[in-house]
């Protein structure tokens, strides 16, 4: 196996189609994937796109369990290292920092193919769907076939 690609068919890359249509049915979904990879023992970097959105997941991180903390802190400068087993990023994630990365970010970023797990969230919106065919597109020309969870197919 090359070191920059990953083996074809791997399960490791997950495209989550939900059926709801609002950005905090995606956010929740996030946070639920953030919660499981921490449970099992891994790092996990939840990617977006900007300082707000980074303050509305660390907000419902804080809130998403009543009865336990998920440790996490926000990251926004590429060079500074993320002392938390979770950190939300607002800039590309280093595939060597991370167990799982979890995408709500518009841009995949350009070595995604050396992530250990890579999980893309989309909401059923036509243009975060639109990017989320994007990204497959992109992650297929890397020679990586995601799996995909498509919600909508079971509502």
């Amino acid at each position: 196996m090359s070191a920059s690609k990953a083996p074809p068919g791997d399960p490791s890359y997950w495209f989550h189609i939900l059926s709801q249509a609002t950005p905090a049915a995606r956010n929740l979904h996030a946070v639920r994937l953030v919660d499981k990879a921490w449970q099992q023992g891994d790092r996990v970097a939840i990617v977006c796109d900007s300082a707000a959105h980074a303050e509305e997941l660390d907000d419902l991180l804080w809130q998403f369990n009543p009865d336990a903390f998920i440790p996490h802190s926000v990251v926004s400068d590429p060079s500074a290292p993320c002392s938390d087993p979770v950190g939300i990023l607002t800039c590309a994630p280093e595939a060597t920092d991370w167990d799982t990365v979890i995408m709500l970010a518009t841009t995949l970023p350009a070595q995604a193919n050396l992530f250990k797990r890579l999980a893309l969230v989309a909401h059923n919106d036509p243009d975060v769907l639109h990017q989320a065919r994007a990204h497959f597109k992109q992650l297929r020309a890397m020679g990586i076939t995601p799996r995909v969870h498509d919600q909508r197919q079971k509502s």
